[in-house]
């Protein structure tokens, strides 16, 4: 497959693994146990800690689409109860052991190592320009153990993917409330789950509703106008382009051992339960 098509399939495969830091009750332990207090404090600091102690004006912008007074009530505080290191201790620990105990005592045999290991040949000097979460975390030292390595190279991956969809978003003129009001209206994740796992409030999105609106990307109803479908689709497009680089640089033989590896361990994720479907990521459950 083309490389656009490959980063697609490889997100499909790989954003299981990298969300149990999310949502396995591992995660949950570890951010505790390093002394940080509730599910968003971990998340958020969690994600940030590669970034060092940064405040919440630069996790509104890198995350993008949470409501600034979720990120406040977790950062900058956060770093005053754990150092960024021991941040990324934790998030480690907890996605290790939460693999560990979905992929069972073989460990699925040497497949998360071999993944792990072409994941690292992928992404070895790949360009982070523009891509401050995707550079954060490839400058991290890679972890020697298999499950750990596999877990940073899913991250990897993710971030610098994720930098470039929200470039895409950007570029198409959406802010964060914006790209998930017209995520919804595709169907993808229902606006409920949307609207309360970033924090905004009916005001808030009905806002953004009103701007999509008048842009022709919505009609009044929230559902989405042709010009809307089409610009969303497009968005998509340009985020698996801006993915491609990975893949393209690994090729093509390389790239379909990889997805064989990976198809047990996203099943494996999926049949544990440990991520929902649907979830606010918008990840499907796997083939």
């Amino acid at each position: 497959m083309d490389g656009p098509r490959a980063a697609r399939t490889l997100w499909h495969l790989l954003e299981p693994v990298h969300a149990v830091s999310y949502f396995a009750p591992e995660a949950a332990e570890e951010f505790v146990a390093a002394g940080l207090k509730g599910f968003w404090m971990g998340y958020f600091a969690g994600r940030a800690a590669p970034m060092g102690a940064v405040g919440a004006a630069v996790v509104d912008a890198t995350f993008f689409n949470f409501a600034p007074a979720r990120v406040a009530r977790a950062v900058p505080d956060a770093w005053s109860l754990a150092t960024p290191g021991r941040v990324l201790d934790a998030r480690s620990a907890g996605a290790t052991r939460a693999l560990a105990r979905i992929l069972g005592p073989d460990g699925l045999g040497d497949g998360p190592s071999r993944a792990g290991a072409l994941v690292r040949t992928a992404v070895d000097g790949l360009t982070v320009a523009g891509r401050p979460l995707g550079a954060a975390n490839a400058a991290l030292p890679w972890p020697d153990e298999p499950l750990a390595g596999l877990w940073h190279a899913a991250t990897v991956v993710r971030e610098h993917r994720g930098d470039g969809h929200v470039a895409a978003l950007v570029a198409a003129g959406l802010d964060g409330r914006q790209a998930l009001v017209s995520m919804a209206a595709t169907g993808v994740v229902p606006r409920p789950l949307l609207q309360q796992a970033r924090g905004w409030d009916d005001a808030a999105w009905e806002s953004a509703v009103d701007a999509l609106v008048q842009r022709g990307w919505l009609h009044p109803d929230g559902t989405p106008t042709p010009d809307g479908t089409a610009a969303r689709a497009d968005i998509e497009d340009r985020t698996d382009r801006l993915a491609a680089e990975p893949w393209e640089r690994l090729g093509a033989v390389a790239v379909d051992e990889l997805r064989t590896l990976l198809v047990p361990l996203a099943r494996a994720v999926a049949a544990a339960g440990v991520v929902p479907v649907p979830n606010p990521i918008g990840l499907p459950a796997p083939d």
